[in-house]
């Protein structure tokens, strides 16, 4: 028992009920100390614990007292012969691996901190479940206790469960193992994916109300994450709007200078960056006010008292941020649903996470690279005849970034470091380009536009040239780049092209 917690009260009901009890080195001191009856391991094996501990356990007269079905008389009568004993509960938890992963231990201390006997002795009780019932989490402890006592044994539907907990244990334990080794000596992808995890919460529904969900976190991924916030008031969290604080996570972790975010449908409708964080929140919310009613925002600095006091003039369903100042809190708080987060981290470029991203379709995965390709604006490609002013492709710069997080086909366009318009979802670029002018009415005169893949049509540039927009960025590659390129050149824009798409399914 790594986690002794519970385990000496649970001890003591099982002796009390007249149970022998067997144990290894600190977990058997444990219950001598508070008195409790127990047999040191070594005692039935005739062994001493050696090996630094590596071998205790792994011996038949443990795990042949384990395997032994009590339904097959051959196998009673072996044991029997051998002077093996029965073995009916396990009562295990492991070494604490994440644990020891989580604090940047040297390879070695985590090598030594994988656990060998304690999942063999899982699986084998898991696997004789009929007969043996195996605990692997104090939370068990109290149904097992109670049905002891009234029937003085398990019934099979907690057998059953037990064993499905159980292996569930081994498998993300192992998962755990497979992932840590895999990332320091392997590269590419991985022959079978294993996806280390653990609940953080039952979600009253998923994406409608018909459906159950919940929500697991990966212990290995580093940083803020919406799974690793704080939830400091408000309802529980949806499915819906953790989806959205994580997107609003992950676009304003690509901002240096205080940014906000406005979040809906997983798709932001307000983004700005300013000299302040109130000023980000008020020019991003202004954007789409519409389309904000009941939106997720995300603060890349310390909400404030007097960003608070805007936000609260507002329908927000929740609000994350690195943390929030006592006033603000206080402000906040008035309003009893709003759901309110703290990431306990900075919120930055320096603290971008690159992991693999995964899609779920029926009978399978999709897994790809988060690989970001960093773009240089004093090195794009200019393909009209007029190059973009400084002011222009600073612009363009903060239209890409915010480009790559808008869902395809995207087009967005921007002034300076504020989004003023943005299409996103469409079949059509085009249309795209359309939504994004009538979001952004007369604000896009003066923009410049951003779409995340090429132009396959000119209609997409004449479109931006009805907005007003007088540069524009995108990947190029299309066999009609140059009917584009034309029509830029027609409307007197400065076009560039990146060389790299940012397409979002």
């Amino acid at each position: 028992m790594s986690d002794k917690k519970g385990i000496a009260e649970f001890a003591k009901e099982l002796s009390a009920l007249n149970i022998e009890l067997i144990s290894t080195g600190g977990t058997y001191k444990l219950l001598r100390e508070k008195g409790i009856a127990v047999k040191e391991v070594s005692e039935i094996t005739g062994f001493p614990e050696m090996l630094d501990g590596r071998v205790k356990t792994l011996h038949p007269n443990v795990h042949a007292g384990i395997l032994a079905r009590r339904d097959v008389k051959e196998h009673m009568d072996t044991i029997k012969k051998m002077k093996i004993g029965a073995i009916d509960m396990v009562i295990i938890n492991l070494y604490p691996f994440k644990e020891t992963v989580l604090k940047g231990a040297p390879l070695d201390d985590v090598v030594e901190n994988i656990d060998i006997g304690g999942p063999s002795m899982i699986r084998a009780a898991a696997k004789n479940y009929r007969s043996v019932a195996v605990l692997t989490d104090p939370g068990q402890y109290d149904e097992v206790l109670s049905q002891l006592k009234e029937n003085g044994a398990l019934d099979e539907r907690l057998l059953s469960k037990l064993m499905a907990e159980a292996f569930l244990v081994t498998a993300n334990y192992d998962a755990m193992v497979a992932k840590r080794m895999h990332r320091q000596f392997c590269e590419g992808f991985p022959s079978s994916l294993p996806i280390p995890s653990e609940k953080v919460m039952d979600l009253r529904y998923g994406e409608n109300p018909n459906q159950k969900a919940a929500f697991y976190s990966d212990p290995f991924t580093p940083g803020r994450t919406v799974a690793k916030s704080e939830q400091l008031h408000g309802k529980e969290l949806s499915f819906n709007n953790i989806l959205d604080l994580d997107k609003a996570l992950d676009i304003a972790t690509d901002f240096e200078r205080p940014t906000a975010v406005v979040m809906k449908h997983t798709n932001p409708c307000g983004l700005a960056s300013a000299d302040t964080i109130y000023d980000a929140f008020v020019t991003s919310y202004a954007v789409d006010p519409m389309s904000a009613f009941g939106c997720v925002i995300c603060l890349n600095r310390v909400c404030d008292i007097r960003t608070a006091e805007e936000i609260a003039k507002y329908f927000v369903e929740a609000v994350i941020a690195p943390d929030f100042e006592l006033g603000a809190l206080e402000i906040m708080t008035k309003k009893k649903n709003i759901r309110l987060l703290r990431t306990n981290a900075p919120i930055g470029p320096s603290e971008r996470i690159r992991e693999n991203k995964i899609k779920k379709v029926q009978g399978g995965l999709l897994v790809q690279t988060d690989e970001d390709v960093p773009i240089d604006l004093k090195n794009l490609k200019v393909v009209t005849k007029r190059a973009p002013t400084d002011e222009e492709l600073k612009a363009l710069g903060f239209a890409w970034k915010l480009a790559k997080h808008v869902t395809s086909n995207a087009v967005v366009y921007v002034k300076g470091e504020r989004a003023v318009g943005i299409g996103a979802g469409q079949m059509s670029r085009v249309d795209s380009a359309m939504i994004a002018r009538v979001k952004g009415g007369d604000g896009t005169k003066g923009s410049v536009m951003a779409s995340d893949a090429y132009f396959p049509f000119r209609d997409g540039v004449d479109e931006a040239a009805k907005a007003g927009v007088t540069a524009i960025i995108q990947p190029g590659g299309s066999i009609r780049d140059q009917e584009a390129i034309d029509a830029a050149d027609e409307h007197n824009m400065a076009m560039v092209f990146t060389g790299c798409r940012v397409f979002r399914h």
